[in-house]
């Protein structure tokens, strides 16, 4: 069955309300949107080439607590900002309906970039990770199923610090999920 949202269009923050509004990790966010810089002029071109659709929409499921929101919103935000496509943060603690529809391995996970038509039918979603990323959490939760199992918060520690390396210390990440935004959307 196609998800549908219409009913959410409309119902977000914009960009820089969502920012405005940060209790929470703010400086960090603003820092990672800051340093964003296109690497391939191609990705650049591409998503400026999106203007001229208007049949494209942008919900954003998120919270300012999240590290993975930090990491990667202010990506997409940037990523998104000439492209003509308007974009709207749906805060999970207020959308659970929503972030109940996008779970990641049946759990809720953030964030979730969900592009929609202008009726609000899903055409595609990304996230909550960087593909390379999100593979050290995928193989984790496959691995270790019980959530109460004694050596449960020791082990995610571990694929935690491996996902931290992974994303890298510098702005490398900020082109994989270029590249990744590319190829979804060029699927529609």
């Amino acid at each position: 069955m196609s998800k549908n949202l219409a009913d959410k269009l409309g119902k977000g923050l914009e960009p820089q309300q969502f920012i405005d509004r940060m209790t929470k990790n703010q400086d960090k966010f603003l820092d990672w949107s800051n340093r964003f810089e296109w690497s391939s002029e191609d990705d650049r071109e591409f998503f400026e080439s999106l203007s001229n659709r208007d049949d494209l929409r942008c919900l954003i499921l998120a919270a300012d607590w999240c590290g993975d929101v930090v990491r990667n919103v202010p990506v997409v935000f940037r990523v998104l900002e000439n492209s003509g496509i308007p974009v709207e943060v749906l805060i999970m603690e207020e959308h659970t309906d929503t972030m109940d529809q996008f779970l990641t391995m049946g759990g809720r996970a953030i964030p979730i970039v969900i592009f929609v038509d202008t009726g609000g039918f899903v055409l595609g979603q990304w996230g909550p990770r960087p593909k390379q990323v999100q593979e050290v959490m995928t193989q984790f939760k496959q691995a270790n199923p019980d959530r109460n199992a004694p050596d449960y918060e020791e082990k995610i520690k571990v694929a935690r610090t491996e996902m931290m390396a992974r994303y890298g210390e510098g702005t490398g990440y900020h082109a994989v999920i270029a590249k990744e935004l590319r190829d979804l959307l060029s699927t529609f």
